[in-house]
């Protein structure tokens, strides 16, 4: 298996936010949004991975601002962190006005499990870390993944 770099999977998704999308205060409803990144995460394990995943787990889940009705809405992802079978994907995403110009609605991280026909995990391949900001993502997904087991052993 060859390692691959994170621009070989990387996945940006646009979503126009339609009133079906919408909650009762005229919001983008966060299920819905949790929805998408999951999708757009999903994505980008299974290009790295090649093979189906499972998502095993979801952090940071933090909304930043509102979004509405006709918004165009951004989601990037990429790798993070890899293991054995297991990939740490972040998606970030914006909403983008008429004039190009982005501002942050949300970043999440979340694990995905490369998993075979019967659904047993399987390796996947490396990561190729280039850039300084690749390399502290790295470093973080690192800590991450150690505050993921110890919550696990505690029984979060």
């Amino acid at each position: 298996m060859q390692p691959k770099h994170i621009s070989d999977t990387m996945i940006e998704q646009v979503y126009q936010v339609r009133p079906e999308h919408l909650n009762g205060s005229g919001r983008l409803f966060g299920g819905r949004l949790m929805e998408w990144i999951d999708e757009v995460a999903g994505l980008v394990a299974m290009r790295h991975a090649q093979s189906n995943v499972i998502t095993a787990s979801v952090d940071n889940l933090k909304f930043i601002r509102g979004v509405y009705q006709g918004d165009l809405l951004v989601l990037i992802g990429k790798m993070t962190y890899v293991g054995n079978t297991s990939m740490e994907v972040r998606v970030d995403t914006y909403v983008e006005t008429l004039d190009g110009m982005r501002r942050p609605v949300n970043r999440a991280y979340l694990v995905q499990v490369a998993v075979d026909q019967k659904d047993k995990p399987v390796r996947v391949p490396g990561l190729i870390v280039e850039t300084e900001s690749e390399k502290a993502e790295w470093e973080a997904g690192i800590r991450r993944r150690a505050m993921r087991k110890q919550r696990k052993e505690e029984g979060f």
